[in-house]
Parts: structure tokens; sequence; C-alpha cells
């Protein structure tokens, strides 16, 4: 049946071109963007993960710049750390040289010269704002953000601990801690051959110049003052490695720092592994002024006697290891920096490969189905031209 009202190949023929020109739209889309995906309408899962991958990624370009800032501040340090041993080296020889009586009085200007460029070198040792040479405690550095696969999100810190390598002698506190920051073991704990002692730090907020003593074996006095910044687990750090320095015969330490040293107790364990039992006593005060990590460099003296003398050579050789450890240790703060900077770098292009590779237009195939749907949506037209011209023939029925 032929109907004037109703032409249903001429409505196949505009739904199928309207289909063809919906397709060919979206080609030149692709096209003229490069993306199969460009928002929202396009996939909307997709979208939404390519976006949340692409704003990760950008926040990871700004991590990287943290973290070369970071370095920039580290590398600053070191280089200043290095140059101090390398300072107190020379002064090293000239204390050898002052083992002799002759000369100690040119002797001890040079090394007071040096001791001067040294405070020197450790007061310029900033960067940003920083210096890393003065003081206590750390500064933290984001890392990375860690996402969760319930889609939250957390930082991840780098935190670099301080080496104080300022030239100021300290002064112990007098007032013993009641509460909070304080030492706590048994006093004249003895610590029987290959046994062990631990030393407890009550969780609390440090003050500058609290003072932590530590002796050990009756004679080996270890004395730390806390500077500012200062938590409980730099106490203990700093008690660490006073100790290891000191290089007492049979004694090692080894630390529990704690996620929250405010809320945790942080604990310095001290093993013995001399013949026979060795004591040990604690304490801590309060009312200290804080020192610095070369302090003992204001009481170097080689002219006074050969007394004198000889005590500057057996300071100077813990000085020196205080400054390649210093130095050690930011070392490995700025080669973790600049290893976490360069996975950063990674990282940001994998990301962006993942998302291209999700919402890049396939260019050689847009290409080709850019051609095809031109020849349909031609066809098309050909065919709706067709179906409307179908009408034309019923006139002929009418004709005589």
């Amino acid at each position: 049946m032929s109907s004037i009202l109703t032409n249903n190949s001429s409505m196949i023929a505009l739904q199928s071109l309207r289909q063809t020109n919906l397709s060919l739209t979206q080609v030149q889309s692709e096209i003229s963007t490069g993306k199969r995906i460009s928002n929202a309408k396009d996939n909307s899962a997709i979208w939404a993960i390519s976006t949340v991958m692409t704003t990760d990624a950008e926040s990871f370009k700004t991590i990287r710049n943290s973290l070369d800032l970071a370095s920039s501040t580290v590398g600053v340090a070191r280089s200043a750390a290095e140059q101090v041993t390398s300072l107190l080296q020379d002064m090293k020889s000239l204390i050898i040289a002052a083992q002799e009586e002759s000369g100690r009085s040119l002797i001890q200007a040079d090394i007071n010269e040096l001791r001067a460029q040294i405070s020197g070198i450790v007061n310029a040792a900033q960067f940003n704002g920083q210096n890393l040479l003065k003081g206590g405690g750390s500064i933290s550095v984001v890392a990375s953000l860690d996402r969760a696969s319930d889609q939250s999100v957390s930082a991840a810190l780098i935190n670099i601990n301080r080496v104080d390598l300022q030239a100021i002698g300290g002064v112990m506190g007098t007032v013993a801690i009641v509460a909070g920051a304080g030492l706590a073991t048994a006093s004249g704990a003895s610590i029987a051959a290959a046994g062990s002692q631990t030393v407890t730090l009550n969780a609390g907020n440090v003050a500058t110049g609290n003072s932590f003593r530590v002796v050990i074996g009756g004679t080996d006095t270890i004395e730390y003052i806390s500077r500012e910044n200062d938590t409980m687990n730099d106490v203990v750090r700093n008690l660490k490695s006073l100790i290891d320095a000191r290089s007492i015969t049979g004694i090692s330490v080894d630390i529990t720092q704690v996620a929250d040293p405010g809320m945790t107790n942080s604990v310095l364990t001290i093993r013995n592994a001399n013949a026979g039992a060795v004591s040990l006593a604690a304490s801590s005060f309060t009312g200290g002024t804080p020192g610095g990590g070369l302090g003992a460099l204001a009481g170097i003296d080689v002219e006074t006697s050969d007394v004198s003398a000889a005590s500057a050579l057996t300071a100077i050789d813990g000085l020196i290891t205080t400054s390649i450890n210093a130095a050690a240790a930011l070392g490995s703060f700025q080669k973790r920096i600049d290893n976490q900077g360069e996975f950063m770098t990674t990282l940001v292009d994998s990301i962006t490969a993942g998302v291209g590779t999700i919402t890049d237009a396939d260019m050689e195939a847009a290409s080709a189905r850019l051609q095809a749907l031109q020849v349909q949506q031609q066809l098309g037209i050909q065919a709706l031209s067709i179906a409307n011209q179908s009408a034309q023939t019923l006139l002929t029925l009418f004709r005589n």
C-alpha cells in the first residue's frame, strides 16, 4: 500500500543519514581535538578516571619541583659540612704539630682562625631560608601522594634531620625534670657481660635547653642539651651518636624511635660486651643552654700546656667524626631526595602515557572512518532523495 501521508522509505533514509552525520561529527571532533574522549559525555567512566590521573600527574609535577628545592637545600648543607670536615682535618694537622712545645702560640692563632672560618661556613650554609647545620629537629618534604583504593589521598613525607655543626659550647641544666621530657632508668643499674639496659625517654614535648645525661661505667659521661624543635626521637638519635663517637670499649647502642614521641616513649638500649658488669646511670635537667655539635671546638687549646695539647688531639678526632657523620647523613638524604625526584618524573611520564592510551584518538583509524562516513553521507543523501521522489509515482495513477 502506498500513502501520500506516510513515507516509510524516507523516514528510514533520514534516520540512517542522521546517524551517519552524528558519527561524522564525532570523528571530526576526534581529528580536531586529538581526543577520543574529551568530555564526560563521550564516556563518563573513562573521563573520570583520566581526569583523576591527570590531576595526580600535575600534583606530582609540583612535588618534583618541591623535591628539587629540598635537594638544593640539603646540597648546600652537605657541601658546607664537607668543607667543615676539611678545615677540621687542617686543624688536626696543626694540633699534631703543637705536640712539640715550639711555636704553640702561633699554632693556636691559626686554630682560632680556622674555628672562626668554620663558624662562618655553618652560619652561611642556608638555602631558601633553611639552615640544616644549625638547631635541632627536622624539616619535612612532600615526597609523594598515596592514593588508596577508596580514592582517599595522603601525603608521604621525607623527614630531613638537622645536623648541628655550630662551634658553640653547651651548658647543662641543674633543675631536675619532674614530668614530661625526662630519662628513666634504675640509678646505678648494672649491665652484665653480654647484657643490655634500656634508658626510656618519657613521652612529651621537649623544651629548648632540656639536658640529658647518661653515665656508663661510672667514668664515661654523655650529655646532650636539646635544641629548638627537638623531639624525643631527636634526643635518642643524638645521644646514640654521642655514645658511638665516644667509642667506649664493648658498648653499643640501639634506639627505638616512635611515630609520635609526644605520646609514646622513645628508648635507648645500651648493650655491654665487656668481660665484667658495667654500671649505668641516667638523669635529666632543665635550664640548659644548647650547644652545637662542634661545641668542643671552643675548648681546643694547644698553648697552655702539654696536657691541653694532648687533650686537643683527642678532642679533634671526635669532632672530625661528628662532621664526617653529618656530611654522610646529609649526602644520604640528598641521594634519597634525588632518587625520589627521578621517580616522580618517570611516574608523571607513565601516567601521561596511560591517560593518552585511553583517551587519545587513533588518527589513522579516524582518517579512514572520516572517508568512509563521507561516502556514507553522500549515499544517504542520495537515498533520501530517491525516497522523497517515491510519492511522485502516485501521480501516474491519476493521469488519463
